[in-house]
């Protein structure tokens, strides 16, 4: 439909690492961005992450350490910490079984609907529960494991498979949120290396937050661009069954 509007946007989109000193970020264009994000895809509509929008100068300084020293983290008008948050599924797992009751109304809930409330109220805390004993991820395997053995089943069991699935969550919001600001006419870089148990601690984040990228914002400079963008052909990476 606007296919070629959104091609300008992807061409658009470059990671640079130098930002123009004398050009600020309307506020209005990250607000509208961090708001776009949260329309991200995410699985079960948990949406387990946080945006912590550092708009205050002297935080941005402090925040160049802590992202080794970076030349986007130095130049950046604006930088977004991308968390993801496991450990707020179960309010996040209430919220959305709220939202089902509170869409029925004072009706008799559908049979989708009451499968929608026992998802969130019983599936859920299975999936991301933990404990010290490992007995939710012994549950988990062993669900997967005999599920799965006469037909296709989702294999799910420990820590590693709870922080992918929340990191790919947060990953897509933060894609998102890059290609707003560049329909925004300004640019973006991600960032991965960053001291992330001194991010942490700087945001006030709990144990159960993880640090998933800094994303710096500013309008780029030539400067900023380290080079022609290089992809390995698509014979490599795309494939048609």
């Amino acid at each position: 439909m606007h296919n070629e509007a959104f091609q300008e946007i992807i061409e658009y989109r470059r990671s640079n690492r130098k930002f123009d000193p004398q050009i600020e970020v309307p506020e209005a264009v990250m607000q509208r961005s961090l708001e776009r994000a949260t329309l991200a895809p995410n699985s079960s509509n948990m949406q387990l992450w946080e945006f912590h929008w550092i708009h205050d100068r002297k935080m941005i300084e402090e925040f160049v350490p802590l992202c080794l020293g970076q030349s986007a983290a130095k130049t950046a008008k604006e930088l977004v910490v991308f968390v993801t948050r496991r450990d707020l599924y179960r309010q996040r797992a209430r919220w959305n079984r709220a939202q089902i009751l509170n869409h029925t109304g004072k009706r008799e809930p559908s049979v989708f609907e009451k499968n929608g409330m026992d998802y969130y109220g019983k599936v859920m805390p299975l999936l991301y529960g933990r404990d010290i004993f490992g007995i939710h991820t012994l549950i988990r395997s062993s669900v997967c494991f005999f599920g799965g053995l006469f037909k296709p089943f989702m294999r799910f069991s420990g820590r590693t498979d709870q922080r992918i699935m929340v990191h790919k969550s947060c990953a897509l919001a933060a894609q998102t949120f890059m290609l707003s600001i560049a329909a925004e006419g300004f640019h973006t870089c991600p960032m991965e290396g960053f001291d992330k148990w001194r991010v942490r601690r700087k945001l006030g984040l709990p144990w159960g937050a993880e640090i998933n990228m800094i994303i710096a914002v500013g309008k780029g400079t030539e400067a900023g661009i380290w080079g022609p963008r290089f992809r390995v052909a698509n014979s490599e990476v795309i494939f048609k069954y």
